[in-house]
């Protein structure tokens, strides 16, 4: 095999974009084959363009045409495991936007699934894939910043309006959605914040609901977080904030890290400050450093970086650049985010009892109200700048 027939089932934004890349021929080693989408409008509109592709509306009829190496997953949150799982069991390769699904069990269910099949499983992490968050990993892990002291996200510049959660009714719902700017805008920065830092110990989180807009789910969060080491980390999240910011803060015992504006900036400590600190005469000790800089520069889209990456995986074995099971990590910070607020604020150790977290998660989904039906409009335009870093 040297070409891996692919389908994407959920054809709204994200779909349509991932499909229309494939469909064009822009990414080598895939070839769309089927679509799939319960509204059939979008499918409608879909082949319209491109008529030589299959077309369903049931995405149990897709699974069963053995034509089908891989699937593309772009369905509402509550759906990703659920079709994975079957898709697994259908003997496809998945690729899963994300987040992996709105709970820890329900993923685990899904990795249980993954590895039984023996298929190849990726998830759309795509910001993964930018020049400056593999620097800033690649710092941290090879030591150079020292032992992690504090880490501060404020990325506030996922402004969204009302009508953007009018477009579709399953929209900033707990039944819908599982979740707000934690499950839906966040999950990219969550991922990579454990990627770089790696995971905490505790979270302990306060959220707000429908803070800026007319939805039942949060628009605002601030989550505090201790590692294992006694460091601790700040991340503060919103979609009612304009213009917003984006700046991640790094600190360890041997330089500091900023990454905000397409630029990373990196101060290196010639000598540990912990060192300094104790061996020291001088009670404001100045220490010597280096200070570099690292330029975002222009750079394709991430998506189609993950898609290549992902062929390849399945072709020819290429190690994925973010494997289904990671999917896993930000949402055990989200999840525990929620714990900690509906519990009034409290610290969460990880791992966490996640039947207490269905359970509390169930009963606002129980109540749960989708507003009025408002089908999202079908650009088929494929990607544009809304869904790169957003600086």
């Amino acid at each position: 095999m040297n070409v891996l027939k692919i389908a994407v089932i959920g054809i709204g934004n994200m779909g349509s974009a991932h499909a229309l890349c494939i469909a064009d021929g822009e990414i080598e080693g895939l070839s769309l084959c089927a679509v799939c989408d319960i509204e059939e409008k979008k499918v409608r509109a879909f082949t319209q363009k491109h008529p030589h592709i299959a077309a369903y509306t049931d995405y149990r009829e897709l699974l069963k045409n053995d034509t089908v190496d891989a699937v593309i997953i772009a369905v509402p949150h509550p759906l990703h495991a659920e079709i994975a799982i079957a898709a697994f069991m259908s003997g496809k390769h998945v690729l899963l936007e994300k987040p992996a699904d709105i709970s820890v069990s329900r993923v685990q269910r899904l990795e249980a699934e993954a590895k039984r099949s023996g298929k190849v499983f990726g998830i759309m992490f795509n910001q993964r894939t930018h020049p400056l968050f593999i620097k800033a990993r690649d710092i941290v892990k090879s030591g150079k910043l020292g032992e992690l002291k504090r880490t501060v996200w404020i990325v506030t510049n996922w402004y969204r309006t009302q009508s953007y959660y009018n477009s579709s009714s399953w929209r900033a719902t707990w039944a819908g959605e599982g979740g707000g700017v934690l499950l839906n805008q966040a999950p990219h920065n969550l991922d990579l914040w454990q990627w770089i830092c790696g995971m905490p110990q505790s979270v302990t989180a306060f959220i707000d609901i429908a803070k800026y807009h007319n939805i039942e789910v949060e628009d605002d969060a601030t989550l505090f977080t201790r590692y294992k080491n006694g460091a601790t980390g700040t991340f503060i999240t919103s979609t009612g904030e304009y213009p917003g910011t984006n700046r991640l803060e790094i600190s360890g015992d041997k330089g500091k890290l900023v990454l905000e504006n397409k630029t990373l900036k990196w101060w290196q400590l010639k000598a540990s400050e912990r060192e300094v600190c104790f061996s020291s005469d001088e009670s404001f000790a100045n220490i010597d450093y280096d200070y570099s800089e690292f330029k975002e520069e222009d750079c394709e889209s991430g998506h189609k970086k993950i898609l290549r990456n992902f062929a390849r995986s399945v072709l020819y074995g290429d190690e994925l650049i973010a494997p289904g099971t990671d999917g896993i990590y930000e949402l055990t910070l989200s999840n525990a985010a929620y714990l900690s607020s509906f519990h009034g604020n409290k610290e969460v150790a990880l791992p966490f009892d996640t039947a207490e977290f269905d359970k509390l998660l169930n009963d606002r989904i129980a109540v749960s109200k989708c507003h009025d039906k408002n089908i999202e409009s079908i650009p088929l335009t494929g990607y544009s700048d809304r869904w790169k870093v957003n600086w």
